[in-house]
């Protein structure tokens, strides 16, 4: 995925990118200096302090509506971890004040010259759509296609890999073929060899949504559902479909448009495909964290 650039000759106006009093970002808080290049995000908030107890020094802690960000070193190094909510929605405020907080000066609200590229790690939970994954199991997400369309709210253009991978995809899941915000997308190969090499890896299904999107009917009947065998067969230059989750694609979308690298490693709670459900959630997810902060 690659973006149409936008030149900025004048400085982007105050309703573009808001900035608080203090001048910091207007959803995440933060200054420059309370960013580190390494960002590790998850989705629930009160996941924040659970990593950064393992830090070695906390910098600083900021909180606002679903967002925290805490800063500070694991080992020698420089870590942020932002805890980003659930959904893409959510990822397009994240990734695009993370971008800016490093890559714009605040006080001229001009791009930098000099841009900064940031190592990004999604730690999440999510569910296998495959019974050989079983509950405990880590999944890193090669590549990730999703449904919410928030890359082409932005000027880009597709690879030809991720263009033949949403063809195949329209091809195999006739639920697909008409739907005009699909899209895929690789993740960092670079921080996958070092962090994920002995993890489960294949393709992640982003699905804009927990309950219908991914196939489960409560007391409303899912579309999807019959059609989670369909996602389990497909197979793309070798890459299985392995799992469902909710913010992958937009982090690997956004990350390669601005220039950073991305990759999304879960701890499987749920296998959709035996009906099974982790008895002990927290130690896969404990062991997961602690796996990442070591090879990050």
């Amino acid at each position: 995925m690659q973006p149409i650039d936008l030149n900025h000759n004048q400085p982007i106006p105050e309703t573009e990118l808001i900035l608080r009093a203090d001048g910091s970002l207007y959803h995440l808080g933060v200054l420059p200096h309370q960013v580190a290049s390494k960002i590790i995000i998850v989705g629930d908030p009160e996941r924040v302090p659970t990593i950064s107890e393992l830090f070695d020094e906390v910098e600083c802690r900021i909180h606002n509506r679903e967002f925290v960000v805490h800063t500070g070193s694991y080992k020698g190094k420089r870590i942020t971890i932002v805890s980003s909510g659930i959904g893409v929605d959510n990822i397009d405020i994240v990734i695009n004040e993370l971008d800016a907080v490093v890559n714009v000066d605040l006080s001229t609200r001009l791009p930098k010259k000099e841009l900064t590229s940031l190592e990004i790690v999604r730690i999440g939970t999510s569910g296998s759509i495959r019974p050989e994954i079983p509950v405990g199991s880590f999944v890193a997400s090669i590549k990730a296609f999703a449904l919410d369309g928030v890359p082409y709210s932005y000027q880009m253009q597709l690879n030809e890999d991720e263009a033949g991978l949403i063809q195949h995809l329209k091809t195999e899941i006739p639920y697909l073929k008409d739907n005009h915000s699909l899209y895929a997308v690789d993740g960092s190969g670079e921080l996958l060899n070092r962090i994920a090499f002995d993890m489960v890896q294949g393709i992640t299904a982003t699905q804009n949504g927990f309950y219908g999107p991914q196939g489960r009917s409560v007391r409303l009947q899912s579309k999807v559902e019959p059609l989670l065998k369909s996602y389990e067969n497909i197979v793309w230059k070798g890459n299985k479909v392995t799992n469902f989750e909710m913010e992958c694609a937009g982090i690997y979308a956004l990350a390669s448009l601005l220039g950073h690298r991305a990759l999304t490693v879960c701890a499987i709670l749920a296998n959709r495909a035996t009906k099974e459900f982790h008895k002990n959630p927290s130690t896969s997810v404990e062991t997961l964290i602690r796996t990442v902060l070591e090879r990050f």
